[in-house]
């Protein structure tokens, strides 16, 4: 498995080899090690193949298996939602470090929640909150609200269908989102486990990338409460944009934005007045 992975361009042969043979098995991939030369069953052998085929294909392992580790959250994905990354964990850093008191009850709006990613882990991480989850796609607010279901959420959250906010009530102490950041132009250039298999509504946001941004920007002032603030998943070189837009609509922009695991400026936060 792991030679003809590696000859399709996967990053990780090993271990997605180990991930799709282990779910094959319905065993946890580090049982695989205590296994030894134990014979894989029939139906196994062909579930693994067809795991192979798919993954050499470009889809990628998440997607097959049906869900992702995110935070300290296993969540399940589903073809109206992005699979969540370990760079949109910056954003969930920052929020945390803007709303340190794990005693406040805030209020939190996720704009495009997608599968419920950031909104879950900033209420695992502060048990009063309460939030609400926004997303265009009814299919990722399905998935979304699934998720929150099963972390145990539901009673302090809610998943409603919506563009940006422009229907909802002010009051929130947080706003966060991943928003579209992608180019048309830049699709082709991407990766094939993106471009071929994540919803193109998460991933494009008009000629420059800032469509999504501009509405954000826009209704925050009557979204947030006095004093409230909002971070931003960015795209590689669009901190100046996006701290333009924010600063236009009178927001102040916390600082230089957070960087991720790569060093790429991810999280920008910013409050109002």
């Amino acid at each position: 498995m792991t030679t003809a992975l590696a000859a399709a361009g996967c990053q990780t042969p090993d271990l997605d080899a180990r991930l799709l043979l282990a779910h094959a098995l319905a065993t946890d991939p580090g049982d695989l090690f205590t296994r030894g030369e134990e014979p894989v069953p029939a139906a196994a052998e062909a579930a693994a193949e067809a795991f192979l085929a798919r993954r050499a294909a470009g889809e990628p392992v998440g997607r097959i298996l049906g869900h992702r580790a995110f935070w300290s959250l296993d969540l399940l994905l589903s073809p109206d939602t992005l699979e969540p990354r370990p760079d949109t964990e910056t954003v969930v850093e920052a929020a945390l470090d803007m709303f340190p008191d794990v005693a406040v009850p805030l209020r939190i709006l996720d704009l495009g929640t997608g599968t419920g990613a950031i909104l879950a882990a900033l209420l695992l991480e502060r048990p009063r909150a309460t939030g609400i989850g926004l997303d265009r796609s009814e299919g990722a607010a399905r998935t979304a609200r699934d998720n929150l279901a099963r972390a145990g959420l539901t009673p302090r959250a809610s998943v409603l269908v919506g563009d940006w906010g422009a229907a909802l009530a002010g009051g929130f102490d947080l706003v966060v989102s991943n928003p579209p950041y992608i180019t048309a132009g830049e699709m082709a250039g991407l990766s094939r486990e993106v471009r071929l298999f994540d919803p193109a509504l998460a991933l494009v946001a008009g000629e420059d990338g800032l469509d999504a941004y501009r509405a954000i920007a826009a209704g925050l002032p009557r979204l947030l409460r006095p004093g409230g603030g909002a971070v931003l998943e960015l795209g590689a070189g669009q901190e100046a944009s996006v701290a333009a837009l924010l600063r236009a609509r009178g927001l102040a922009v916390c600082g230089p934005a957070r960087r991720d695991l790569g060093g790429v400026p991810r999280a920008l936060a910013a409050r109002i007045a």
